[in-house]
């Protein structure tokens, strides 16, 4: 019902093919089992080339030193694809099932100087190519050391550079090596890719035989032309130890899980054991409150001069600038509905590495049906501080954040563009964002501000006095800056291993499937933000300081500074970025993200908060 859905949304989707006829917001790809019989043609096609070293990609065919066919064919591909920066096309490899072939010419060709310039670059930070057979991306095989375990790596470098003589030697034979099972008709499930650089100024097929043959050079010091001859050759094999259903686990093998699930595992029962003794220590202390506070011999003689109960004419006080605020917490709570959505359907297996862009599109769709929850969640704050500008609060809400951060890509994009980079996004997709925001986001927000705004309005415990409270001087724990700093370490220490992982899988092109553990993390990082705002707010509230509506949604969120400062730390040690356009890239990317966290967990702990407060002053006696 779900894929219905989407492709129901591809179809009114049509002015997305204005610029780009090869691609559609929503497409879903057939992802079930695709029989080949013997002696059937199975298409190879290309994608595009990265690198672990920088987050620019490029599409395949954009490089001038390669093959290419005179008018490839275009695959569609969904938003979540065109995000990534794919771009499939069809190629002129011939692979027939079940027919080996030991060398066939794919092309010969000049490469200018400046082309070959170009493949020296590529090379030097270590561009790799992405083909794809059957949905499957081609890769690079590797063995571990101790069990001789297969495990594959998407992707096979275009060649490698010898940094002490400054040459670069391009891979200019490829032996492709297709896997299958066969149980009652045959079923692809391994696509390997062996390239090879080896010397043919001759054309033809070079003499593959040779024990060490000689390199072929890209580019040359005389900068003259340089003659390139592409040959491949195709091995078909039976795989008797993988299934089908099961293709995909050598691409999930590959890195040090090991090291992720200990220290998945050592975080969640870390911050278990945390979240536990803030809640003995917050119901200690709350009862022993409650009870002094309720008790009818201590009433005159006790906290009748300090303690959070003489703030009961202030707490629910409307906040400075809560027209500001209420938006920001629609926002966080759409984008929250998202994230869960998306990491359950992922959880559930919905979203597996096969549905290529599936989560940024699925994501995408999400975004738009869960704006009639934040419009509506918006309103009922919105309506608590007593505002009546409804539709100006719900215009806010659906265009406030998503216009900044569509702003801020578009003028991103631009720098992209300049990098003649695949990532950059053409004219449709632009109009089919559009048409998301415009002509369905901000509707379905409004409709849910009006609904929000029919509401009865949320009743608290006390009354509000006329004039404010004064605050007196705040312990040094509780001023923002150190405030902020403790709230932010501690949720921050749930997930700074699944931080890296999620880190290594955006910018190093490795695939993340450990959303089972995502799941239990992100179920104790809300506790773990939950409780340590609450905390927070409660010796802020026994400090006498009722201003906490602004703080409790700054404190839920602050551990966001701390993940971007990690991003930031990651990328100086990881990526070895030297250029400004790839780093500027990551840097807005790692900003985005972490301003959506921000705004999540920020509506997180302030509705905890919220609820918090309401209880243990509708549990106080008053006068």
């Amino acid at each position: 019902m779900f894929f219905t859905l989407n492709r129901a949304v591809t179809a009114l989707l049509g002015l997305t093919v204005l610029a780009t006829p090869a691609i559609q917001a929503f497409y879903v790809p057939s992802v079930g089992p695709q029989y080949v019989e013997p002696g059937q043609k199975v298409p190879l096609f290309v994608n595009k080339v990265t690198s672990d070293r920088t987050p620019l990609p490029y599409a395949y065919y954009d490089l001038d030193f390669v093959c290419k066919p005179a008018t490839p064919e275009h695959v569609w591909l969904n938003l979540g694809e065109v995000l990534r920066g794919d771009r499939i096309m069809s190629s002129e490899y011939q692979l027939t099932m079940g027919q080996n072939q030991t060398c066939q010419v794919l092309c010969s060709r000049t490469v200018t100087s400046e082309q070959a310039e170009q493949a020296k670059q590529l090379i030097q930070k270590d561009y790799r190519a992405e083909w794809i057979v059957d949905n499957l991306p081609g890769a690079t095989t590797f063995r571990a050391v101790d069990t001789g375990a297969k495990s594959y790596e998407p992707g096979f470098p275009l060649g490698f550079y010898n940094k002490f003589t400054d040459v670069a030697y391009i891979h200019n034979h490829v032996t492709i090596q297709v896997l299958y099972e066969t149980v009652q008709r045959r079923l692809i499930v391994g696509f390997e890719v062996y390239p090879l650089s080896i010397y043919n100024n001759q054309g033809g097929c070079p003499d593959l035989s040779q024990t060490n043959p000689s390199r072929q050079p890209i580019g040359s010091a005389d900068n003259s032309d340089t003659k390139l001859t592409y040959t491949y050759s195709v091995v078909w094999k039976e795989e008797p130890t993988v299934r089908w259903r099961n293709r995909w686990d050598r691409y999930l093998s590959a890195g040090h899980s090991s090291v992720h699930w200990y220290s998945i595992i050592n975080s969640v029962f870390v911050n278990i054991l945390l979240s536990g003794i803030i809640a003995i220590i917050m119901l200690r202390v709350l009862n022993r409150d409650l009870s002094m506070y309720n008790d009818e011999d201590l009433r005159e003689d006790q906290l009748e001069t300090i303690g959070w109960k003489l703030l009961h004419g202030d707490v629910f006080r409307p906040p400075k600038f809560g027209g500001l605020l209420a938006p920001l917490l629609g926002s966080g709570v759409q984008l929250l509905l998202v994230a869960v959505t998306v990491t359950v359907l992922a959880a559930m297996g919905v979203l597996s590495p096969s549905y290529r862009g599936g989560m940024v599109s699925v994501g995408a769709l999400a975004y738009v049906a869960m704006s009639v929850f934040g419009g509506y969640w918006s309103a009922r704050v919105y309506k608590v501080w007593r505002g009546t500008a409804w539709v100006k609060n719900a215009l806010m809400t659906g265009m406030m954040v998503p216009g900044l951060c569509i702003t801020l890509f578009s003028g991103l994009n631009l720098f992209i563009w300049a990098y003649h980079s695949s990532s950059a996004l053409p004219f449709g997709t632009f109009v089919a964002i559009a048409v998301l925001w415009i002509g369905l986001s901000v509707p379905l927000t409004v409709a849910g501000a009006f609904l929000g705004s029919r509401k009865a309005e949320i009743q608290h415990p006390v009354r509000t006095n006329q004039i404010p409270r004064q605050i007196p001087p705040q312990p040094w724990y509780l001023k923002s800056p150190v405030a902020i700093f403790i709230t932010g370490a501690c949720p921050f220490g749930v997930i700074f291993v699944e931080v890296y992982f999620m880190l290594k899988s955006i910018w190093q092109d490795k695939y993340y499937y450990m959303f089972g553990f995502m799941v239990l993390v992100g179920a104790i990082l809300i506790i773990t933000v939950i409780e340590i705002t609450i905390v927070m707010i409660y010796f802020q509230l026994c400090s006498e300081n009722h201003r906490w509506w602004w703080r409790s949604y700054l404190f839920g969120g602050s551990s966001a500074f701390f993940i971007f400062l990690y991003s930031v730390h990651y990328f100086f040690t990881r990526l070895n970025v030297s250029q400004f356009v790839p780093g500027l890239v990551f840097m807005v990317d790692s900003l985005l993200a972490s301003c959506a966290y921000f705004l999540c967990f920020g509506s997180v702990a302030f509705f905890a908060t919220y609820y918090f407060l309401r209880k243990i002053f509708a549990a106080v006696k008053l006068d």
